[in-house]
């Protein structure tokens, strides 16, 4: 059975580390801040100019000023920071973020990622993607395994306008947990009840599959 995106989401947040910065992209990564585990500290950063961005509010806590990059209202942490988007630009092409999580359209098998524009359609903009796959130490992507007609976004090579080269570390999809190295994709987990063979099914790239490939455990 294929993931939701708040169990994207959960998955994700098991590759945080204790003091790590961190930057959410727009989309499912911003989930990721409701499943911080308990005890760890972590420092989400957001583009726009937030340090400390903690999970989404409840009516009570609704402020409308205090926004994410994708313009959805948040909360701020114990110990959050306010400051303008060149600071914050800075600190990402600075290499101060440890980890960022974003979506896309299309990853290949070297890592390159395609996340901003199709081609023919409207695009508001490319946000902040290409300095934080640039600046960034690791990349991970939140992503559907397959687009809505069926086909697959993990490929041999990226067909839509890039965002990075050879930049994507992990990607999370709602089938399964994939490594990106060495020219492939290698399989970690899979989604309960989804099988090798779906997986590969709907891997138009490179995939490489060692011995039994564990269920994910939710």
């Amino acid at each position: 059975m294929a993931l939701t995106r708040d169990q994207i989401a959960q998955r994700v947040a098991r590759e945080l580390q204790d003091g790590y910065y961190v930057n959410l992209g727009i989309g499912i990564p911003t989930l990721v801040a409701n499943f911080i585990p308990e005890g760890m500290e972590v420092m989400l950063q957001s583009e726009n100019g937030l340090l400390g961005m903690g999970p989404y509010p409840t009516e009570a806590e609704l402020d409308a000023d205090m926004i994410n990059a994708g313009k959805e209202t948040v909360t701020a942490a114990k110990g959050a920071a306010i400051f303008n988007s060149a600071e914050s630009f800075a600190m990402i092409r600075g290499g101060h973020v440890d980890l960022t999580v974003l979506g896309a359209f299309e990853v290949d098998q070297n890592g390159s990622i395609a996340s901003y524009m199709i081609p023919g359609k409207l695009v508001k903009g490319m946000g902040g993607a290409m300095d934080l796959v640039a600046g960034a130490q690791n990349i991970i992507v939140t992503m559907t395994h397959a687009n809505k007609h069926g086909q697959s976004k993990l490929l041999e090579a990226c067909t839509l306008p890039l965002t990075g080269v050879d930049c994507v570390k992990k990607i999370v999809s709602d089938l399964a947990v994939i490594e990106v190295k060495d020219g492939a994709f290698h399989l970690l987990e899979r989604a309960p009840g989804v099988s090798i063979e779906e997986i590969q099914e709907k891997t138009a790239g490179k995939l490489v599959v060692n011995g039994d490939v564990p269920e994910m455990v939710f």
